[in-house]
Order: C-alpha cells, then sequence, then structure tokens
C-alpha cells in the first residue's frame, strides 16, 4: 500500500496514457488495458500457486504428500504449455488488428477537413509550418478542438521522433524522409510534446506545447503570428537551422514556398530512387 502511495507522487496515476485528450491515445489506452488483462489470465495464476505451495509445502506440515520420482504428469504438461500459446495466439490477434487500425498514417475522418501542418526536427527545436494559412511557429503547435491534424515530418539533422503523449503515440523524424502523423484533440488543453531520440547536448530541452483551443482562438491566434515582423526566406531558415538551445517560441509570418519540400531535397542529392527506411515514405 505504501508503495502504490509512493507511485502517486511520480505522477504514475495521472500520466496521459491512462487520461487521454484524443480518440488515438483512447484507443491506444483500452488497447493496453486489454493486453494487460490477457497477460493476467497466466499471471495471477501463478502467484496464487506460489503463495499455496509455499504454504502447504512449508515445513511443520508434515502431512504435504511429496513425491520427487515424478517424472511426468501430462495433465500438467497441458497446463504449463497449453495456456501460454493460446494467450500468446490471442494476444498476436488482438494487437494486429488494432495496430492496424491505429496505423499513424491513417486519416481520421471526422467529416471535418484537417488542419495540415509540416513539422521540422532541428538542434534542439521543432519547427511548425502551416503551409495553407502561410505561417510558420517554432516550438509551438496550435490547432482547434475537434479538427483532425495531419501532420508531414521530416528532420533537418540526426533521427528524431516527434511524440505528444496525451494525443497520439511517437513516430520518427528522418532526414530526406517524410512520416505521416494524424492527431485529434476532443478536448481543449496545452498538451507536452518533445523529441524522444537522443539528439545530442540540447536534447533535454526539445520540448514543446501543443494547444488546442477553440476556433475563434486559433484564428486569434493565427492573427497574432501573421502580425510577427519576421518572415521565414532561405536565409533566415538557415540561420534557424544552427544548433541552438532553449529557443523561445517564434512566430513568422510568412513562409518561403515549398521550404518543406526543400529541405527533404536536400538530402536526395536528385536521387529518387533509394529505398526508404521502413515507417518513412520518399518525397
Amino acid at each position: 500500500m505504501g508503495l502504490a502511495l509512493l507511485c502517486g507522487g511520480c505522477g504514475a496515476l495521472t500520466s496521459p496514457d491512462l487520461d487521454p485528450s484524443g480518440p488515438i491515445t483512447l484507443a491506444e489506452r483500452d488497447l493496453l488495458f486489454k493486453a494487460f488483462l490477457i497477460m493476467m489470465i497466466v499471471i495471477v495464476p501463478v502467484f496464487i500457486m506460489a503463495a499455496l505451495f509455499t504454504w502447504r509445502y512449508r515445513g511443520t506440515n508434515r502431512n504435504a504428500r511429496y513425491t520427487p520420482n515424478l517424472a511426468y504428469y501430462w495433465p500438467v504438461e497441458i497446463l504449463v504449455w497449453g495456456v501460454p500459446a493460446a494467450i500468446i495466439v490471442w494476444l498476436g490477434f488482438h494487437l494486429w488488428a488494432n495496430t492496424h487500425r491505429l496505423d499513424p498514417y491513417n486519416p481520421i475522418d471526422t467529416g471535418v477537413a484537417p488542419l495540415k501542418v509540416e513539422a521540422v526536427a532541428q538542434d534542439w527545436k521543432w519547427l511548425f509550418i502551416y503551409p495553407e494559412q502561410g505561417v510558420a511557429v517554432v516550438n509551438e503547435l496550435v490547432f482547434p478542438v475537434g479538427k483532425p491534424l495531419a501532420i508531414r515530418i521530416t528532420s533537418d539533422t540526426v533521427m528524431n521522433s516527434l511524440v505528444i503523449p496525451a494525443l497520439g503515440g511517437q513516430i520518427y523524424a528522418m532526414a530526406g524522409m517524410q512520416t505521416r502523423l494524424h492527431l485529434l484533440a476532443d478536448k481543449p488543453g496545452k498538451f507536452y510534446g518533445r523529441n524522444v531520440q537522443y539528439s545530442g547536448s540540447g536534447f533535454a530541452d526539445q520540448q514543446f506545447h501543443a494547444i488546442a483551443t477553440s476556433d475563434e482562438e486559433f484564428d486569434a491566434w493565427l492573427a497574432k503570428v501573421k502580425g510577427s515582423s519576421q518572415g521565414l526566406d532561405a536565409s533566415t531558415y538557415e540561420q534557424l537551422a544552427k544548433p541552438s538551445e532553449k529557443v523561445p517560441v517564434t512566430y513568422y509570418s510568412d513562409v518561403e514556398p515549398n521550404l518543406f519540400d526543400n529541405i527533404i531535397a536536400k538530402y536526395r542529392h536528385g536521387d529518387m530512387t533509394d529505398p526508404a527506411p521502413s515507417g518513412a515514405t520518399p518525397q
């Protein structure tokens, strides 16, 4: 009981995975719980039998039957091998179907057009480009509640991994490649996001906030970004891409066209035939 109370102080009971803010994390949480319960079918009896055997064959119990020459007993063999095998098969079917259902490349169909965002991992910050709105933001991702978020992801440095735990799982960002992630927030909030792939000295501070707002608040935020005096052209981007730590939220009121595609293309060396790593698609 004491250990359980101590776990509460570590935030284990308030983990984003246990308090989801969108349908993706809700499905992931339910999948985790179902897999846990399936595995308990074999785990719980093991602990019960361990306690019973310890009590029955204690040193003071002279009435317990002791048969050291027992070499084979087929009902026990079936139980010991059959139950774990059945659980593995059950877990396999359960996880296989749901893993494909939760493919991060699958669009979220809500009848509402998604908000398109392009995410670029840098040393040691995140650049979010809103291509349809023509703006860009460093270390802040803002989007309306109830509107699907369609993110294209790449890296302009070593491999990174983007994750917003309250909204969905992680997905890698790789130079010269693009990955995709579809998320949805079903309630307003300010969620924690970061890179979870070690990428050098500034890794610990490569964090950002994902903010789900109302449509009106999103429009007001967008107007604020467009009111910035800074634009993101090729020369400005070159300076931004240099390694820097603890970079504050920065707004760019306009973005050079096709900047995201150009970032990917500079790593391709004109060769579009190279196979993409698993989980990534070539531009």
